[in-house]
């Protein structure tokens, strides 16, 4: 924005937004974000986790952390689930806290992949597209309930005769959240997981129908993707993608080109809404709104952005329709009311991030709202 330029109207980011079968009640959602609360045994929420999201259920869209979809998808200590009936009748308290404050909720479905760790499944190894050694590292819990980091070692590659039951703990997972009072579902295929690494060439190194070329690669996502539509009903289902930056030791060349791609094929589902991960969040350059302009090409329907987001840069792209609505991660972890203060121009609460993993209610619940 130039000197000369009007300043924002910060009261777009509370107007409405229809997303497929539901609407959302303002522009600002809640990201995902993974906090390692999650109770044992059981990878379940508590308490707790009822009172975070409903003080944040402010968000037109509130999308919860990364729940993983079977015992094999889980790479990080405490981090909950959504394939057991423990697992759903402990999110139905969330989801019901979610809706008793006039907003909807998305439960975004993970499997991590490769960024897991022999510990977590009894020594078996992380599964992958391909059996490739990547730099990154996952984390755990030591002896005294402390979170370390550790090393993740050479996944195995998913046999072809394994996809169908890959697709189906996906679509399972979705009747289960379906069944826990969640909205919609969001796909994780973003940030260096699994879906991530079938879509990369530098993790994905099969010779099957799931490899090589473009389309193949792509394959089992849009696999995903349409068993989870026929599943939840049309509208019902987002996803999160990443294709520029590097994360969890994935760093892409081709994923600016080969995103708009797969923004096409996505372009051609019945979706909720196309998530955008930006680089820039976790150390990457900010995107320029040329490639935002052939996203949008690519994707008429509902995009959300996240990344490095504040109300002026929301309201801008929002404005300027290469975005619908921003999700906001660590600023929203601070901020519970946080519509109100973008909206309104009030002063932020600071972060801090040492509570941000594992622990209680400090640093997760205790963060004040206005007046």
């Amino acid at each position: 924005m130039t000197s000369t330029d009007a300043p924002a109207d910060l009261s777009r980011l509370l107007e409405p937004l229809d997303l497929g079968a539901v609407k959302a009640r303002n522009r600002v959602f809640l990201a995902p974000l993974t906090r390692m609360r999650a109770e044992q045994p059981g990878d379940l929420v508590g308490d707790l986790h009822v009172e975070y999201y409903r003080q944040r259920a402010t968000a037109g869209l509130v999308i919860s952390e990364g729940t993983q979809i079977s015992e094999e998808a889980k790479g990080y200590a405490d981090t909950p689930g959504v394939h057991t009936r423990e697992q759903a009748a402990a999110w139905r308290r969330v989801t019901d806290a979610v809706h008793d404050e006039g907003s909807v909720v998305a439960a975004q479905l993970w499997h991590t992949g490769l960024v897991d760790h022999e510990s977590l499944h009894g020594g078996r190894p992380p599964v992958s597209a391909s059996a490739v050694q990547v730099r990154t590292r996952t984390s755990l819990k030591d002896e005294q309930g402390r979170i370390v980091r550790a090393d993740v070692p050479v996944p195995r590659a998913l046999e072809t005769s394994e996809i169908p039951r890959l697709v189906d703990d996906y679509r399972r997972a979705t009747a289960t959240a379906l069944e826990a009072g969640f909205d919609l579902v969001e796909i994780h295929a973003a940030h260096g997981y699994l879906l991530h690494q079938f879509l990369s060439a530098v993790t994905n190194h099969r010779t099957d129908a799931y490899g090589g070329s473009l389309e193949n690669r792509q394959r089992v996502v849009l696999e995903v993707v349409d068993a989870l539509v026929a599943e939840a009903g049309r509208g019902r289902v987002g996803i999160r993608v990443s294709p520029t930056g590097k994360f969890n030791g994935l760093e892409d060349a081709a994923g600016a080109e080969e995103g708009l791609d797969l923004a096409a094929r996505l372009a051609e589902r019945d979706l909720a809404y196309l998530h955008l991960s930006e680089p820039d969040w976790a150390g990457g350059p900010a995107l320029d709104d040329q490639w935002r302009e052939r996203l949008r090409a690519a994707y008429p329907g509902t995009l959300v952005g996240a990344g490095s987001y504040d109300a002026a840069k929301a309201v801008r792209l929002i404005d300027a329709g290469l975005i619908d609505a921003a999700a906001f991660g660590r600023t929203f972890i601070a901020n519970p009311d946080l519509p109100t203060r973008l909206a309104t121009g009030a002063p932020l609460n600071p972060q801090r991030p040492e509570t941000f993993y594992g622990g209680g209610a400090e640093g997760y619940t205790d963060y004040p709202t206005l007046g």
